[in-house]
């Protein structure tokens, strides 16, 4: 119980220092850092992992023992992930590409930071760690363990709009995915690859095709969405069949984890 109480501490101050970290000061560090290294993406990567030392050092109380890629799932195989994920995304890279064409407006710098570099912070910081040591660490169930992070991921998205309604959709929008990159982490044997590239490939097909301004976007671009988290969640129930590997998220664990 006090292995447990401990782990809660330090997950919740190691995440609320790195979130208090990117509130008020990622801005300024980023922008010092653009002068020392006269290059955007670089310097936007610097900030994140400099922010984000607060994690890594929480991380390294909760399982000593263990690296940072072993805690977050980087250690997993990489190109089966990567497979996966890209088949997962099709409906939404093919369709984009269809219905709406290539953007003319794209910039590689801000397409690279704005998907796999965003993916990465968010899965590693949010999933691997805000929820991965809840969940693998603590009694705290599925859902118990994914809501604070779930709620913080989608507030963060919320900037990307002023209207009541469309901010409302957004927070839906991405509390879901957060949720379904969480449940694809544990149910792939806690391969963080998979959501990681999982959620590369959607923000690229969304930033490809110029599907909307926000992450709430319009009726087809949701279609589209609807079609990829639909073969995530099938392609994943498919693949525990074939290996013969049962549902590691039951009815025993949604709030509290129990023996089944």
């Amino acid at each position: 119980m006090k292995s447990q109480l401990r782990t809660l501490f330090l997950v919740l101050a190691g995440f609320g220092i790195y979130y208090a970290l990117q509130k008020l000061y990622f801005k300024p560090i980023k922008e010092y850092l653009d002068g020392l290294t006269h290059d955007g993406l670089a310097s936007y990567i610097l900030t994140y992992l400099l922010i984000g030392i607060p994690i890594i050092i929480a991380t390294k109380l909760i399982r000593p023992n263990l690296s940072l890629g072993e805690n977050f799932g980087l250690r997993a195989p990489f190109l089966t992930a990567l497979g996966w994920a890209l088949f997962f995304a099709l409906p939404m890279l093919l369709g984009g590409l269809v219905l709406n064409g290539l953007s003319d407006t794209l910039v590689w710098r801000n397409v690279v930071a704005g998907t796999l570099i965003a993916a990465l912070v968010e899965e590693i910081y949010f999933r691997g760690f805000l929820f991965g040591m809840l969940y693998k660490y603590t009694k705290a169930g599925f859902l118990t363990a994914i809501i604070f992070g779930a709620v913080i991921f989608a507030l963060g998205h919320l900037y990307q709009s002023n209207e009541s309604m469309e901010m409302l959709g957004i927070f839906g929008i991405t509390f879901m995915g957060a949720g379904l990159y969480a449940w694809l982490y544990v149910e792939w044997d806690y391969n963080l690859w998979v959501p990681i590239f999982l959620h590369t490939f959607m923000n690229l097909a969304w930033t490809l095709s110029d599907m909307g301004d926000s992450a709430l976007g319009g009726l087809w671009p949701n279609i589209l969405r609807a079609g990829t988290i639909t073969l995530s969640i099938v392609g994943t129930l498919i693949y525990k069949k074939k290996t013969n590997k049962p549902l590691k998220i039951t009815k025993h664990n949604l709030f509290i984890q129990t023996e089944s």
